[in-house]
């Protein structure tokens, strides 16, 4: 038997290491998935700008008053979105965001109303906001409580405050509008400062606040660590109790926020301001690419769902299409972002097993 004088049986045998393509590729698929916001909002952008070029001979996008509305669709829904980015993160859901919203629009539009004949216009403006939030952030501190100290599943204990908050809105409400006529409000709701809606203005400063505590301060590293795995964030010395609560604080404060600014859009608080707006916050987070299941996700991933789910409202609306068919088009978007989701998680655990 001769031997292949090309092979050199004298040293060691080096096999080739295998191909990088397959871990590349799957990178670069949860790269794309991790994305799917934008790629989401992009493609309905693109859509509806066809559909206007050639259904209307004109523009859908280089529009300022479209891109005006649209914006403004999207603020009440972003900021109940904001706190609920926080809570999902956490493991956990508020499902009394909608109501909170309305009990801090009437109390903030009760509270302008009494303070109008006693001081000027925009210090009875101020005092209606703080009242506002830090009314909505009482049943953030009962969440909080509910689901620290009482071991209250979110759902529920969220899903409880839900009625209570409703409850509490309507009596203060008295069952209807609680209108309200301040010069300062008004203009806050509907004046623009170069261009922009004050309202629009406020949210982006306020969610870019958020965007910084989520991504770049201790409580935003110990809020991804108990969603991720409580029990290893207890071990690591994290107050489990104390973060809770002031986690449904923020997440009741930035529900104020939208019942004020929602009172001084149309210069009255509504008990049920906020009532169809939980299903697209929870649907903005989820898009967005936040895991239902917790230790994931991103404010800026969730100022792309907000404005999915305000490009669809706003674009059916331009295309002369049935407003019923928003929710068809929202839970489907929710349907593909969980099946993702869910994708991804079962790539990732595929390849810790390997």
């Amino acid at each position: 038997m001769t031997s292949d004088p090309s092979i050199d049986t004298a040293g060691p045998v080096h096999v080739a290491p295998p191909a990088d393509h397959d871990a590349a590729g799957l990178t670069l698929l949860q790269r794309i998935a991790s994305l799917r916001a934008w790629l989401f909002l992009a493609a309905l952008v693109l859509a509806f700008e066809v559909w206007a070029r050639v259904a209307y001979g004109g523009t859908f996008v280089v529009n300022a008053y479209n891109l005006q509305s649209i914006a403004i669709f999207a603020v009440a829904p972003l900021l109940l979105a904001t706190g609920q980015t926080f809570v999902i993160i956490s493991g956990g859901i508020d499902l009394s965001l909608g109501f909170i919203m309305g009990l801090a629009a009437v109390v903030s539009a009760h509270v302008v109303g009494w303070a109008n004949p006693l001081m000027s216009a925009p210090f009875a403006v101020l005092l209606g906001f703080l009242a506002g939030i830090l009314v909505a952030c009482v049943p953030g501190a009962v969440n909080g409580l509910l689901v620290s100290r009482l071991k209250v599943p979110p759902f529920i204990g969220t899903l409880g405050m839900f009625g209570v908050a409703r409850g509490v809105a309507f009596l203060l409400a008295g069952g209807t509008t609680v209108p309200v006529t301040n010069g300062g409000l008004a203009a806050l709701g509907n004046g623009r400062i170069w261009g922009v809606p004050w309202v629009v203005l406020i949210t982006a400063l306020f969610v870019l606040l958020m965007h910084y505590l989520l991504s770049q301060t201790r409580f935003g590293q110990h809020n991804y660590a108990v969603g991720a795995n409580v029990q290893a964030a207890r071990r690591a010395g994290i107050d489990i109790k104390g973060h809770l609560l002031r986690l449904y604080i923020l997440s009741g404060a930035c529900a104020g926020l939208a019942g004020v600014l929602y009172t001084a859009r149309f210069s009255a608080g509504a008990a049920q301001a906020g009532e169809p707006l939980l299903l697209d916050c929870v649907a903005a987070v989820v898009i967005g690419g936040a895991s239902l299941f917790g230790g994931s996700g991103t404010i800026l991933g969730t100022v792309a769902g907000a404005f999915v789910i305000a490009v669809i409202q706003y674009g059916l609306v331009f295309v002369n299409v049935k407003p019923f068919w928003q929710f068809i088009s929202v839970g489907v978007v929710i349907i593909i972002s969980v099946l993702i989701d869910q994708a991804q998680r079962s790539f990732a655990g595929g390849r810790q097993s390997e």
